[in-house]
């Protein structure tokens, strides 16, 4: 029985050529082969799994190899070659600074670099994770590192490049690598699949991809695990199973009952993911970045920024075309709002259903909207009787005040208005119209009388009803609030004159317990005392305060100045002051 090799290691880039997705990096160091521009000190960084040390272990194999072909790389036949083909090269030297990272490692390491090649033009140095050295293992390095022998050359990589102390990075050759593209990943998983014969649905590949964040190794690792899965033939739905990843179609039927107002499908639709063992943030996430695709695919022009299959693309499309823009801006809102508050929320679950219900509410809220905005329907006049007297059609309109009878609504069938003819029409105030009917010429004015506000009050008291609605306001509008309810029974207000009311109280925390209820306070009595104007003097009495007893040793001298027996019991049985 054969050993397996899992694809990651059976598939790594050999060559530039084979490293996928960093076409720029592998450029430049080619061309500084080719040119023979080569620096002594470089750093790779970027996420994982995106060649990094793959990169560095073809460089290192390139510019110490003797026969490079026509697009300079290795030609995998001389000596060098071989020996680093077959892992026994002596020229090339990895360190795994997470395992390595003390002072003593980094004091060989350097003593090591004395040593020329034996095969070979270069030395070539490859500290993998060079963030995990100590501080000290840094300063230890420095100088070699700026002025190394002239066969020697270092690599070094990391995912973490915010760690690397400064003076290390201006002394490398810094090389950012970017993650992979969906498209890439997807194409060299079709490529490999082909190699081992393995029938595969581009949609199952994409979601593979989607999975690896970016990662080549992650992608190859995922691959070989829906391979274990499905055996030689790999489709979507099988890898979505066996990735527990929430099936596209899930979001299109909800958003099919958001636009049709269906809120029982919805929920039964969410009830159904979590019944397959979906987390509800993961499914307010990926709601969030559906709608977020919808909304690039309402434009043609940002189509492409969806990395996903082109039949997966397709559908995007078609769904895109049923929602409008502003419902997406809205769903969108709401999503953003729901992610934001779901760690602090208690309720999880109902705070999701809440996003699909109101989801759902879109199309009454737009009803809404446009009724708001429409233009209003016209008011109804109030034809008011303002007298019996007839008043000729050409004569002026006499503003005669109300009757003691009040404003009277009286309806006409079929108002008539005033002769186009008559000019004196526009000397009458906006807030006036005037009808007249066949039957007889007397006048009906409208007379809308202007708001009325209501006057303030400002009525004389005695100090003996302040303090009935004190007690009242007491008991009755405040009996959850124990500490301001004492003191305001035991602590009676003073009048100082017919608008001033002055509160002395014994100590500050009083006085901060009542601010509590103030305002309440005020808006009650100037109700029940019938004054508008009432005004509060709060004060705390400093010579009561002085006096006050607030700690034991305050009350057992108190206690011991008015009985000196209290002293001797004290010392005869030595007791102490809690």
């Amino acid at each position: 029985m054969n050993n397996f090799i899992v694809s990651a290691r059976k598939y790594r880039p050999a060559t530039f050529a084979s490293v996928v997705g960093q076409a720029a990096l592998t450029a430049t160091l080619k061309n500084a082969v080719r040119t023979n521009h080569l620096a002594h000190a470089y750093l790779f960084c970027g996420p994982r799994g995106v060649g990094k040390t793959s990169c560095a272990r073809i460089f290192a194999k390139t510019i110490n190899c003797e026969h490079l072909t026509s697009d300079f790389e290795a030609c995998n036949e001389c000596e060098s070659c071989r020996t680093f083909n077959e892992q026994r090269s002596y020229n090339i030297h990895e360190l795994d600074a997470a395992s390595n990272n003390s002072v003593d490692d980094i004091r060989s390491l350097v003593e090591q670099v004395r040593i020329p090649p034996q095969i070979g033009h270069y030395s070539v140095y490859i500290i993998d994770e060079v963030h995990m050295l100590s501080q000290s293992a840094f300063n230890a390095f420095l100088k070699t590192l700026e002025e190394p022998p002239a066969h020697a050359i270092f690599i070094l990589a990391t995912t973490e490049k915010h760690k690397i102390i400064p003076t290390i990075l201006s002394r490398c050759q810094i090389y950012d690598f970017v993650r992979i593209g969906i498209n890439d990943i997807v194409e060299h998983l079709m490529q490999i699949a082909t190699n081992e014969g393995i029938a595969v649905e581009p949609e199952a590949l994409n979601v593979i991809a989607q999975k690896a964040d970016g990662g080549m190794r992650d992608a190859l690792s995922i691959f070989d695990q829906v391979v274990s899965y499905c055996g030689d033939k790999i489709t979507y739905q099988a890898v979505i199973e066996n990735l527990n990843v929430l099936d596209y179609d899930y979001y299109f039927r909800l958003t099919d009952s958001f636009l049709s107002n269906r809120v029982a499908d919805s929920l039964i639709l969410f009830n159904e993911i979590l019944n397959k063992g979906f987390d509800a943030q993961n499914f307010v996430t990926g709601i969030s970045s559906y709608f977020r695709d919808l909304l690039m695919c309402k434009d043609g022009a940002t189509v492409i920024l969806l990395e996903m299959a082109n039949a997966i693309k397709d559908l995007y499309v078609k769904q895109a075309q049923q929602c409008s823009t502003e419902f997406l801006y809205y769903a969108l809102t709401l999503s953003n709002e729901c992610d934001i508050n779901f760690r602090t929320s208690r309720n999880k679950r109902l705070l999701t259903e809440l996003l699909l219900i109101r989801l759902c509410q879109w199309n009454d809220k737009k009803k809404d909207q446009l009724a708001d905005n429409a233009e209003p329907k016209p008011i109804e006049k109030i034809n008011v009787v303002v007298n019996n007297t007839a008043t000729a059609p050409n004569s002026g309109v006499q503003n005669t005040p109300p009757t003691s009878t009040g404003y009277l609504k009286a309806k006409t069938p079929s108002p008539t208005p005033l002769p186009e003819t008559s000019k004196q029409a526009s000397s009458i105030p906006p807030s006036i119209s005037i009808h007249s009917t066949a039957a007889d010429s007397s006048s009906q004015v409208s007379d809308i009388a202007p708001p009325k506000y209501k006057a303030k009050q400002h009525e004389s008291f005695t100090e003996q009803a302040l303090h009935q609605a004190w007690r009242t306001f007491a008991d009755e509008k405040i009996p959850e609030k124990v500490h301001a309810k004492n003191f305001m029974i035991n602590r009676l207000p003073n009048l100082v004159n017919e608008d001033t009311i002055r509160i002395m109280f014994d100590q500050p925390l009083q006085k901060k317990s009542f601010a509590e209820v103030q305002d309440e306070l005020k808006t009650y009595l100037a109700e029940q005392l019938r004054n508008d104007y009432l005004t509060f003097e709060v004060e705390v009495d400093e010579t009561d305060q002085k006096n006050a007893l607030f700690t034991s040793q305050d009350r057992y001298a108190w206690l011991a100045e008015k009985n000196s027996a209290l002293g001797h019991l004290r010392k005869e049985f030595k007791l102490e002051i809690d």
